[in-house]
C-alpha cells in the first residue's frame, strides 16, 4: 500500500522539487503575493464635519490609481480626475455640505496586482449660509438684452470660487462671461445681444461653496430660459420720437417726451427688467422729494434701478409728445387714464414688449447709464467686461 500510493503521487509531480506555485497554460508560475500598492484616503473613515474645499485627498503609494469613484447617497458621483502620473486624484469642484460621501478607490503596482480602498465621510453642517436671487426665471422667454443677473444675500469675499461654482452656456454656442459689481452681484452676458432663438442654461453649484469666511451657499439649480424675436427701440430725445424695430425691421415709429432740460433722461443702452400694467411713482422715492406722486402710472416698464421708467402719461397733453421733453428723466408715451384704450402709443408698446427688451437712448443732454443701474451691462465694453 505504501509503495503504490508513493508511485501514484510521483508520478504526477514536475521533478522541480516541488517549486513555489502553480503553473498556468503558458508556463509562468502564478502570483500569489499581495499588491505592493496602498490606496490612501483622506479624510480617515466615518469622519465628521469635513470641509467642503481642500479636504478630500486620494493618493496611491508604490503604485498608480486605476479608478477612483466618490458619490453621495443618492448617487451623485462627484467629477475629478486621476493626475498624470497616477498617483493622486483630484475633484473637479467643492463637495456639498452637511452630505455622506463614499470613496471607492483602486491602484495597482508595478506587477499589476490590484488593491483597493472604501471609506465614507460626512461634510460639515454651515451654521451661516447665503442665496443667490436670479434673473431671469425659470422657463420663461425673454428678449435678446436679457443677462444672466445673480444678487448674493451675503457680502462674497471669495468671488473666483463662487464664480467657479457658476457655469452659462448657451445654444447656439457663443462665448459668455461674467462680471462682479460690487460684492453681491455676479452678472453674465456675451459681447453683443443673443441672438434671437438662444436657448440659455444657468447651473448654479453653490451647495458648499465658502462665499466668505464661515459662510457657505445652498444652492443646486439649473435655470433654462428662451431668448424670444430681437426688438430694439431707440429713443431720439432730441427729436422727441421712439423707433421699434422687431428683428431689424421697423415696427413703428412714436412720439414721445423725455427727460426735461433739468431732469434728463440718460444715454444708452437699458433693458426692460419689470413691467406693470398700473404702478404708483412717487417722487420722493428717487431723490425728487414731493414734486409729484402719481397713483395711477399705466403701462409702466422699469429701465434702471434708480427711476428710469418707460411709461405711459394721461397727464400732459397730446401735443406735448412728438414736441417737448417735460419729464422728471423718464421716457413718456401717450396714454389714457386707466390704460383702457389699446389704440394709445403706451398700451402697444407695452403689449409689444417683454423681459429683456432693448431701449436705446441718444441725444440727450445727460451722461450714459451706469452698467450697474439697472440690467445695464451693456453699456461697458468687452474688453471692461472681462476683466
Amino acid at each position: 500500500m505504501l509503495l503504490f500510493v508513493t508511485a501514484c503521487a510521483g508520478s504526477g509531480a514536475s521533478g522541480d522539487g516541488g517549486g513555489k506555485g502553480k503553473k498556468d497554460g503558458a508556463g509562468k508560475t502564478g502570483d500569489t503575493e499581495a499588491s505592493q500598492a496602498v490606496v490612501t484616503i483622506v479624510p480617515r473613515d466615518e469622519a465628521k464635519n469635513v470641509a467642503t474645499s481642500g479636504a478630500l485627498k486620494i493618493g496611491a503609494d508604490k503604485g498608480r490609481l486605476t479608478s477612483v469613484k466618490v458619490e453621495d447617497t443618492k448617487g451623485n458621483e462627484v467629477e475629478g480626475k486621476i493626475t498624470g502620473d497616477g498617483t493622486s486624484w483630484e475633484p473637479a469642484h467643492h463637495l456639498g455640505a452637511a452630505t455622506k460621501y463614499k470613496v471607492h478607490a483602486i491602484a495597482k503596482d508595478s506587477e499589476g496586482r490590484e488593491s483597493a480602498k472604501d471609506t465614507t465621510f460626512t461634510t460639515l453642517v454651515p451654521k451661516n449660509t447665503f442665496v443667490t436671487y436670479f434673473t431671469p426665471e425659470d422657463g420663461s422667454t425673454v428678449g435678446v438684452g436679457m443677462p444672466v443677473s445673480l444678487r448674493f444675500s451675503r457680502g462674497i469675499t471669495e468671488p473666483e470660487d463662487v464664480e467657479k461654482a457658476v457655469k452659462v452656456t448657451a445654444e447656439p454656442s457663443v462665448p459668455v462671461e461674467g462680471h462682479w459689481f460690487g460684492n453681491d452681484r455676479l452678472d453674465f452676458r456675451p459681447e453683443k445681444y443673443w441672438a434671437a432663438g438662444t436657448k440659455v442654461t444657468l447651473k448654479l453649484n453653490l451647495d458648499g461653496v465658502e462665499g466668505r469666511p464661515g459662510v457657505y451657499g445652498k444652492q443646486s439649480k439649473t435655470v433654462k430660459f428662451t431668448v424670444g424675436r430681437s426688438q430694439v427701440s431707440i429713443v431720439d430725445a432730441k427729436a422727441h420720437t421712439m423707433t421699434v424695430k422687431r428683428d431689424g425691421k421697423v415696427l413703428k415709429t412714436v412720439p414721445i417726451t423725455a427727460g426735461a432740460p433739468s431732469t434728463t433722461t440718460y444715454n444708452g443702452q437699458m433693458v426692460i427688467s419689470e413691467k406693470y400694467r398700473v404702478t404708483r411713482m412717487n417722487g420722493a422715492t428717487v431723490g425728487f422729494g414731493g414734486e409729484y406722486d402719481i397713483k395711477d402710472v399705466p403701462h409702466a416698464m422699469r429701465l434702471s434701478t434708480s427711476g428710469t421708467f418707460i411709461h405711459g402719461n394721461y397727464w400732459a397733453g397730446a401735443g406735448t409728445f412728438g414736441s417737448a421733453n417735460v419729464s422728471h428723466g423718464c421716457v413718456g408715451l401717450r396714454d389714457v387714464r386707466g390704460g383702457w384704450d389699446k389704440q394709445t402709443p403706451a398700451a402697444w408698446f407695452f403689449n409689444h414688449s417683454i423681459l429683456g427688451d432693448v431701449v436705446v437712448v441718444k441725444n440727450s443732454n445727460d451722461k450714459q447709464i451706469q452698467p450697474d443701474n439697472g440690467l445695464n451691462g451693456w453699456n461697458m465694453s468687452w474688453a471692461e467686461w472681462k476683466k
